[in-house]
């Protein structure tokens, strides 16, 4: 039960070291080490020293005061304290979450010894629910809780990379974490939707719909991932997809100061390899231009370097305490252009009256950030450009051909052309609580949560391209703004009676959101000094006759409310129940307001006589679930009559504005519905030394929204947003943590999650709209015509391959498939209708396993994260892998090593789809690991020293050729290929990463 409390940590993270050297930081890491251990410096006066903890050993975090004034200390990593004492001190007050306090007589002693015992009926709010918390073992839906010491070491852009893996049924995923600008893309459970979100629901610290980009890691106190429907019934059309609960650090009575720095290095890892200046001229792939070019190395910086720092200080008394923490970054991409700068900070404080009546609390967390967009172009180029052409020409210039697939030099491109953003956030949120009696509080809530982003873009005349082409410079300027308001009000009932035990709530929630923003651009500058601060200087919008700017701005409303009972028996059994009617100005005039119920019950068998007995058994739970939810995650007005700009009509020269209906209205439009049911078992065994769950879940997601193809006429437009459709998912999940070695000083925790999902897309019909069983999907690119590579078809799962079928290579090089006779044909000669299923890119099975070891003051977290059950489509064979791609064009080595792809010499059968370029996509990562050494010092200047180092990506093993499979997107309706925005293949590459870094935390 320990590992389930809050406890004090010391994570963060870490210093610039730009410019230092492995030697240099080596010998500054182990002449720290020396030097702290033998750092100890005598005290004077009267002191206490001791050990603390509970059943199972050490208990760190500790608080320790001396009774009756706010002087204290904490126990360190081993549980031991040490602390001053005033004059004529007596008594040590010893208090920890979810344990019983104690006061302790130190009179005319100098060491104690304490054993907390762990509070049966108060173990302390461990999991943080919707609006409101409850002991863990309490919950009765499947809820799972990270503290800040199960987060994952990474120098991310985003705190979600911190949990990847470690919460069995949620995807993260980052097909590009080598870019400073990138964010993961989160899926729990599986696709719930077609074109409505497909992401959580984030509420951070109490604010539904949180900016997930405005945390910094080191913030972080814990992560609660709401899984089940009874549980993220509760925020109504927003709990489809799960709901992620973050709460940030607050103050103590102990006053704290925390710095932690670190510095990253990122290198390519599993990179596409390409034909060498010798390969490709003897293979006869194009002209030979005198040079000797390593595109890949041109267009990458190596290593990718990055630092960041942070820095945290708290205290207060017993009545008001503060959390304060500033951060800055500074990151590169592994390709030239990428960079992000930010700059960010966050105070949290808390207030209650002498008297207990009132508690009040304010956090704002503004950030500043200044990005640079990273040229995922630039390393498209590199696979394909002619290893024999030089970077610059004889004169200096940038050389330039306009052969093969891309007519660029991507070194210019990413050097010369200007793209970034400027965003600003600012988080403000408060609350006034009253305590009208001992068990009845009221609650209310604000909170607004702001994000303005410039995007700023140019490109200047003098370059290659602009030279060779339109001889224009460009400039382009935009501004999105996104507001969103809160106003909540949380009602607070409690009532014990015997062995009775009553939680109820009521509440009321108001949310405004509000999206505007504006845009402008331009060409032919007389200068390129001004870059994108000059657009009205640029004649091309004047000479053309051209508007070139534009602006929108929309809003929505969301209004809730709600209650909730939770009832528990003796402890033993536990009954939940919620009820949350919302009302959405997004849907239609008769579907505005729904009702999502929510029920949930739970057993401690343990609780039982008859199981009393049984000692190795500490704790049996067994549970069910089922909540109704809803997605209402598109942009507003799509149920209204809209009209927009149609271009513009010339009549007695004078040009007209052409307006009219831009779709067509749908006055029934309403929310999805999840349906979920889930059934769980909670267990604790071997006084604790192992514990866990394992779910089972089923979410038949109902009415999808998505835009449904209808006739026109009597339609204005052919397409209309709509309810259409059903899609189930089910799966297992397992959440496993065991003590497996505590033996003096060394233990051994380890931890593993597993998750199996099975999809199926029931239907695209329902009463009003009723359509064809299938749509083919994932249109791949020229050159040639390839087609649709997936089809998303009734009663099939999502990712579905749907192409020819291979039947090997015949003497030409020709590709050769089945037709739907099952004759062998050349791929050529094949048609539509010869399509079949031939594999499916959505993993089956996913793992996440921990592996941390201590040793005095060493630690060392090993992390393995693998995809299992799937297939990928291997785009970069298929377009640059054989040898029958594009003349002028390097290609992969795959093209002339002997392999399958070498064999493919025809031409004719270039763009012919099959499943000769499916891959096993499963793979097992050695994915972070950290080894670190902690140095408590007995000095009032310094409590601790703690050095680390991390690696991330650190191996990988998998069968797939092209890369690292985690390159390719397995989350959304379309996994196991590489996608763009328009859910169609592309060639676009972003090489992974290996990540080392460097890091140093005190504490003060």
């Amino acid at each position: 039960m320990k590992n389930n409390l809050y406890k004090l940590t010391q994570a963060a993270e870490r210093p610039r070291l730009a410019g230092w050297s492995a030697k240099a930081f080596t010998t500054l890491f182990f002449g720290l080490v020396l030097m702290m251990s033998q750092v100890a410096v005598a005290q004077t006066g009267t002191a206490i020293s001791g050990k603390v903890t509970d059943k199972q050993g050490a208990l760190p975090g500790v608080s320790v005061v001396e009774k009756g004034t706010t002087n204290g200390t904490t126990t360190d990593a081993d549980g031991n304290f040490k602390l001053q004492l005033s004059a004529g001190a007596k008594t040590l007050t010893i208090s920890h979450v979810g344990y019983t306090s104690q006061d302790v007589d130190v009179t005319n002693k100098s060491t104690v010894d304490i054993t907390l015992q762990e509070d049966e009926k108060t173990l302390g709010e461990v999991v943080v629910i919707g609006y409101g918390s409850l002991n863990k073992r309490e919950v009765s839906s499947a809820i799972t809780h990270l503290s800040s010491s199960d987060l994952l070491r990474v120098g991310s852009n985003s705190p979600l990379m911190s949990i990847q893996g470690k919460v069995a049924g949620l995807s993260v995923t980052n097909t590009s974490a080598g870019d400073p600008n990138s964010t993961p893309n989160i899926q729990l459970r599986g696709a719930s939707s077609r074109n409505a979100g497909l992401g959580p629901l984030y509420v951070i610290n109490g604010i539904p719909g949180g900016n997930i980009d405005n945390i910094n890691q080191n913030e972080i106190e814990s992560i609660d991932v709401l899984k089940g429907g009874a549980a993220s019934a509760i925020y109504g059309t927003r709990g489809s997809n799960g709901v992620i609960v973050i709460t940030t650090k607050k103050g103590s009575a102990q006053s704290r100061l925390f710095y932690d720095g670190y510095t990253s290095f990122d290198f390519l890892a599993n990179e596409l390899k390409v034909l060498s200046k010798d390969e490709f001229l003897a293979n006869k792939r194009g002209v030979d231009f005198g040079g000797n070019t390593n595109w890949l190395k041109e267009v990458s910086r190596q290593p990718a370097f990055s630092h960041k720092h942070t820095l945290q200080f708290s205290g207060g008394n017993g009545k008001t305490n503060y959390f304060s923490s500033v951060d800055f970054r500074d990151a590169n991409g592994i390709d030239l252009r990428a960079g992000k700068r930010e700059y960010g900070g966050r105070v949290n404080i808390n207030h209650t009256t002498a008297n207990d009546m009132f508690a009040l609390t304010f956090s704002v967390a503004p950030r500043y950030a200044k990005t640079s967009e990273a040229d995922y172009s630039g390393f498209n180029y590199a696979l394909t450009l002619n290893p024999t052409l030089s970077v610059k020409d004889s004169t200096g210039r940038y050389a330039y051909i306009n052969s093969g697939f891309f007519a660029n030099n991507p070194v210019e491109q990413a050097t010369s052309v200007i793209r970034g953003e400027e965003i600003k956030f600012l988080d403000v949120n408060g609350s006034a609580k009253w305590n009208i009696l001992q068990n009845l509080n009221t609650t209310v809530t604000f909170g607004e949560v702001t994000r303005s982003a410039r995007a700023q873009r140019f490109t200047p005349s003098n370059i290659t391209t602009v030279i060779n082409g339109s001889g224009r410079n460009t400039a382009y300027q935009a501004l999105n703004e996104n507001d969103q308001k809160s106003l909540e009000w949380l009602g607070n009932y409690f009532l014990d009676v015997n062995k009775h035990s009553v939680k109820l709530l009521a509440g009321y929630s108001y949310q405004l959101f509000t999206n505007s923003g504006f845009d402008a651009s331009n060409e032919k500058f007389p200068s390129d000094v001004l870059t994108y601060n000059g657009l009205g200087t640029g004649l091309w919008n004047l000479e053309k006759g051209i508007n070139g700017v534009g602006s929108y701005k929309n809003s929505s409303t969301l209004i809730a409310f709600f209650g909730r009972l939770n009832y528990d028996f003796d402890q033993k059994y536990y009954v939940s129940a919620s009820l949350r009617r919302e009302g959405s100005s997004k849907f239609g005039y008769g579907n505005k307001w729904g009702y999502f119920p929510a029920a949930s019950v739970a057993w401690r068998v343990t609780q039982e006589n008859f199981l009393k007995s049984v000692t190795w058994l500490n704790e049996l739970k067994v549970r069910a679930d089922y909540g109704e939810t809803g997605n209402q995650d598109f942009d507003p007005y799509k149920s209204l009559d809209t009209y927009g700009g149609y271009g513009y009509y010339p009549f007695n020269g004078t040009p007209y504005q052409v307006w009219g209906p831009n779709q067509n209205t749908n006055y029934d439009l309403r929310w999805e519905k999840a349906i979920n049911f889930n059934a769980g078992v909670d267990f604790e065994l071997f006084s604790n030394q192992v514990t866990g769950s394992v779910n089972y879940y089923v979410r038949t997601n109902k009415d999808l929204l998505g835009n449904y193809n209808v006739s026109n006429p009597p339609n204005i437009q052919g397409q209309t947003f709509a309810n259409v459709g059903t899609m189930r998912n089910t799966g297992v999940e397992l959440q496993l943590s065991a003590a497996v070695v505590n033996k003096g000083d060394f233990s051994y925790n380890l931890g593993l999650t597993g998750a199996w999902n099975n999809n199926k897309f029931v239907s695209f019909s329902n009463n009003l709209y009723r359509g064809q069983s299938y749509v083919d999907v994932v249109g791949m690119p020229a050159p040639g015509s390839p087609g649709t590579l997936q089809r998303l078809q009734e009663g099939t799962r999502i990712g579905s391959f749907y192409a020819l079928k291979s039947a090997g290579v015949n003497e030409s090089g020709a590709l050769l498939v089945y037709n739907k006779n099952g004759e062998v044909v050349p791929a050529n000669e094949a048609k539509n209708d010869d399509k079949q299923f031939v594999g499916n890119g959505l993993p089956k099975f996913t793992l996440g396993l921990s592996n941390s070891f201590k040793y005095k003051n060493w630690d060392l977290s090993v992390f393995l994260r693998g995809a299992f059950g799937y297939k990928l489509f291997n785009t970069y064979a298929f377009y640059l892998g054989t040898p029958a791609a594009q003349e002028n064009a390097n290609v992969l080595t795959s093209a002339y090593d002997g392999g399958k792809y070498s064999k493919l010499t025809s031409t004719s059968t270039y763009s012919s789809l099959s499943d000769y370029f499916l891959e096993a996509g499963g793979f097992l990562k050695v994915d972070n690991v950290t080894l670190s050494y902690t140095q408590p010092l007995k000095t009032k200047f310094m409590q601790s020293v703690r050095i680390y180092a991390t690696t991330r990506n650190l191996a990988t093993f998998t069968k797939f050729t092209g890369g690292d499979p985690d390159l390719i997107q397995v989350n959304g309706l379309y996994p196991g290929v590489r996608t763009n925005s328009d859910n169609n293949g592309t060639l676009d590459y972003y090489p992974s990463t290996t990540q080392l870094l460097l890091g140093l935390q005190l504490t003060f």
